[in-house]
């Protein structure tokens, strides 16, 4: 009844809508990830990769919704240290996010090591082939680590003193499960779109490259890393995205502009 009566108020359906939109914008690194990842596959396998890989992180990311009291005692410090130049406050959240930088910034600087070195999409840099569920794993991993923002987020906000627990809840599930059936709807296209044009594809991994950066700066600052009297600063994520949507555009304009002259030399 309670979620029912949730439903109800005008203020929950703008919740709703809001916050799906929301979970499309901080999904669009994991996209990106997506689509370079499945791209290792055989063309056969990589539909099927990305559904599986959406629909996993999906379940990953409602855990974590329901992981609510875990994930708030993650943010508070674990440890901390204090020194005349270095002083810092570690959190279960920072370490993890900390985490996902590295293994994004390893991941993207070994594909554009591979992609330059012609090395084949289906060998991995230690000669090993690359299987489904081991692209898939990865996928999954990385969507865990980009989910803490949305999922702070989420918690941040949707009212549980408005709509109850219940009710809460619901609306934040609804749109989880609403971004990643929009993202499905939209991943095909755009990995075969990245998949027939190598720059896209670089471009991405500079991208993947940037927010891994952009997640170990934010580490430091969940931290509260401080050198010198200075505390680190995160980078906002508007900046980013705008970065990313800019040098996409000139990317397009790229595009037409070459298939404009080679349409006038034929």
């Amino acid at each position: 009844m309670e979620i029912i009566h949730t439903f109800l108020l005008p203020a929950a359906w703008l919740a709703l809508i809001t916050l799906t939109l929301l979970e499309i914008v901080l999904g669009i690194d994991n996209l990106v990830f997506l689509s370079i990842m499945t791209s290792k596959l055989p063309e056969s396998q990589q539909p099927h990769a990305r559904v599986t890989g959406l629909l996993l992180a999906m379940l990953a990311r409602i855990g974590l919704l329901f992981a609510i009291s875990l994930l708030m005692r993650l943010t508070q410090p674990l440890f901390s240290f204090h020194t005349s130049w270095l002083n810092g406050n570690v959190t279960g959240q920072s370490i993890i996010v900390f985490a996902g930088g590295l293994f994004l910034l390893y991941k993207s600087v070994a594909e554009v090591h591979d992609k330059l070195e012609g090395i084949a999409h289906t060998e991995g840099t230690m000669g090993k082939k690359v299987t489904f569920w081991h692209i898939i794993i990865q996928i999954v991993l990385l969507d865990i680590i980009f989910s803490f923002d949305s999922v702070l987020t989420a918690i941040g906000m949707v009212s549980f003193k408005e709509f109850g627990y219940g009710g809460g809840m619901a609306i934040m599930v609804i749109a989880i499960v609403l971004s990643v059936l929009l993202m499905l709807l939209f991943s095909g296209p755009i990995s075969r779109f990245a998949n027939t044009h190598p720059t896209i594809q670089m471009l991405a991994l500079s991208f993947l490259m940037l927010i891994g950066v952009m997640l170990i700066l934010e580490a430091a600052h969940l931290a509260e890393i401080s050198l010198w009297g200075k505390t680190v600063q995160e980078i906002p994520k508007g900046y980013i995205y705008f970065a990313i949507g800019f040098s996409l555009l000139v990317e397009v304009l790229n595009m037409k502009l070459s298939k404009k002259k080679h349409r006038e030399t034929i």
